[in-house]
């Protein structure tokens, strides 16, 4: 049994995924399993899952669903079940982590909280030239190189500069909320359970940030690690993305705060 297990979501983005894949081959802390949540992708990245299983050093499990539009709860919901450790971190198949991003998460673990991790966008031009040899040299990560490749100079640079003292001080000082983001967060799977896992009528637009809240109206706190652990996002569109969704989130979102809900009725447990 893995110390952490890794949950990573995708649909049809075979080339991220590989990429994001091979950022955990580069990982410095190795005990951990990684599930692909597959919400449904053609068989391109089963081949990708099946190419890399041979490669890396960590166990991976595909776990997929039918195509049923955009259903990420309902697949990251399948992925819980299927974890074996105590501690799972979420992640994205469009994010590359750091080769310390594991460890960070896993060495700032705390009983009652949960992590809320950052991440550094990127734009399509690099998303689409970082090679595995660039991520094996950590070069996504460098800033130097990025910005021979045209990244503007901005605050948000820090994310990837920040070390040590530094990284902890623009942590705790930075005004964003340490909620759930579901491209980098961590948290404890009897934590997660007791909550009955992500609440499968939402699709795209704060369905994480609604678990969190959950999660939050629990007990559970939220520590803030977004310039530690670290992930470089790529570039691609969001076609999933309707207004219609995220009105009937923001109503589900708005009902569990007034309620201080913690459980689901459409989780987990059905």
């Amino acid at each position: 049994m893995s110390a952490v297990s890794v949950v990573v979501s995708t649909y049809n983005h075979p080339e991220w995924l590989r990429k994001v894949l091979w950022g955990f081959q580069c990982q410095t802390y190795k005990d951990f399993e990684l599930i692909v949540a597959d919400d449904g992708s053609g068989p391109k990245t089963k081949e990708v899952v099946d190419e890399l299983r041979d490669k890396v050093s960590y166990d991976i499990k595909h776990v997929w669903q039918e195509d049923d539009g955009f259903q990420k709860c309902r697949i990251l919901n399948k992925a819980i079940v299927a974890s074996d450790a105590d501690y799972i971190i979420m992640t994205d198949g469009d994010c590359i982590p750091r080769e310390d991003f594991v460890q960070v998460h896993y060495i700032n673990k705390l009983p009652g909280y949960f992590i809320s991790g950052g991440y550094y966008m990127l734009p399509m031009n690099i998303s689409k030239a970082i090679t595995l040899k660039d991520i094996e040299a950590q070069n996504c990560f460098n800033i130097q190189w990025l910005k021979e490749k045209g990244i503007p100079k901005t605050f948000k640079n820090n994310k990837l500069t920040a070390r040590g003292f530094i990284s902890t001080l623009f942590n705790t000082f930075t005004p964003t909320n340490a909620s759930w983001n579901g491209h980098n967060s961590s948290g404890w799977k009897k934590d997660i359970l007791n909550v009955n896992g992500f609440d499968e009528r939402m699709q795209y637009g704060g369905e994480d940030r609604e678990f969190g809240e959950r999660l939050f109206n629990f007990g559970v706190k939220s520590k803030q690690l977004r310039y530690s652990a670290v992930c470089v996002h790529l570039d691609h569109e969001r076609g999933y993305r309707t207004p219609e969704a995220i009105a009937k989130n923001q109503i589900i979102r708005k009902e569990v705060r007034q309620k201080k809900s913690v459980w689901t009725y459409h989780g987990i447990t059905k």
